[in-house]
């Protein structure tokens, strides 16, 4: 097929590589602009603009796609490379803009175009959960921070609503108890690559079967903001262990103790409770391989942290600059 693809993190680069390699057209690549990264705020490229600078694929990154929003201009520009790409469809992965009603339009919805003679497939979404549950921008850290033991990819036609489009394939995938959003992220990324790659085979077999998304157990992923990060210790152990794992690698779990702002990477809820008397976020054993810390009614052990400018560590290499003591209690840290 003729793509055009959109799309900006890491999850959506691996489509875009399977799809080029898989030996469709990439007419034209939508990503998001540059955005400052690093301590030193520097503007980097995203891994999908990179890819399709080293390809020499035709590049947008508009601001923004609404006509009557802020950036027009923008919005005008990336219309016109749409229009001009002449594509059968386009595969959506974590682009980050949401597509208005003209672009799914110039797209088509499976239908002869008299114009052009072409068939147009519209857009199909690879949207990382098992839909209904968890529309949204952020379906993988949420699935993570809600203990759910099983998520997936689902290929989804898109129309105007929040990832409320009929779907065209889905596939389950367990979370694994140390899974972290980056673990899982990749993992799903692989699977959406080669589901996309199966539904435009389907769609170019005249296959595909759509089936609308029940009422039943909607869930909104929200955007994911740095103000969540601090870690309520008065939450059960699980709760905190979840939500580690859910931030990991952005933004952080973030927690303080003696002033000093931490961020913690890995952590495992316990079995038991703490000590009678023991306070949300005490530490209650220092020891190599953790830090078994007091939560509600339950017992946390941390296993990876950061102190301010230094590199992620373990227990044991935190240990040996850092002195740590039974009875000091962690609190929250404003990020």
């Amino acid at each position: 097929m003729r793509l055009i693809f959109a799309g900006t993190p890491e999850f959506a680069l691996v489509a875009l590589q399977q799809l080029h390699a898989a030996g469709h057209t990439i007419a034209l690549v939508l990503t998001q602009p540059d955005r400052p990264a690093g301590r030193g705020l520097k503007l980097q490229a995203s891994g999908v603009k990179q890819f399709a600078l080293d390809k020499g694929l035709a590049l947008a990154q508009p601001r923004s796609l609404r006509l009557d929003g802020k950036y027009p201009e923008d919005a005008l520009a990336a219309r016109g490379a749409i229009e001009a790409a002449q594509a059968d469809a386009m595969v959506v992965a974590a682009y980050g803009l949401i597509l208005p009603q003209w672009a799914l339009e110039m797209m088509g919805a499976a239908h002869e175009v008299a114009s052009v003679g072409a068939r147009k497939y519209g857009c199909f979404n690879i949207h990382a959960s098992l839909l209904p549950r968890w529309r949204g921008a952020a379906p993988i850290h949420r699935a993570i921070e809600a203990g759910d033991s099983e998520t997936g990819v689902t290929i989804m036609q898109m129309d105007v609503g929040l990832d409320t489009g009929d779907m065209l394939m889905a596939h389950p995938m367990p979370i694994a108890a140390t899974d972290t959003t980056g673990t899982l992220q990749n993992r799903l990324a692989i699977l959406g690559g080669r589901l996309i790659l199966m539904t435009l085979e389907k769609a170019l077999a005249d296959d595909l079967r759509p089936v609308p998304q029940t009422p039943d157990g909607v869930t909104y992923a929200n955007k994911i903001e740095k103000h969540e990060s601090p870690i309520d210790w008065a939450q059960p152990a699980q709760r905190i262990a979840q939500k580690i794992r859910a931030f990991n690698p952005f933004p952080g779990a973030s927690t303080t103790l003696g002033g000093e702002g931490l961020k913690v990477w890995m952590a495992t809820a316990l079995p038991g409770a703490p000590a009678l008397g023991a306070q949300p976020g005490e530490i209650l054993l220092v020891d190599a391989q953790g830090l078994v810390v007091a939560a509600q009614n339950s017992m946390v052990m941390l296993t990876e942290l950061q102190r301010p400018g230094a590199r992620r560590m373990t227990m044991a290499e935190l240990l040996r600059g850092f002195a740590l003591q039974p009875g000091m209690i962690f609190g929250k840290h404003k990020p």
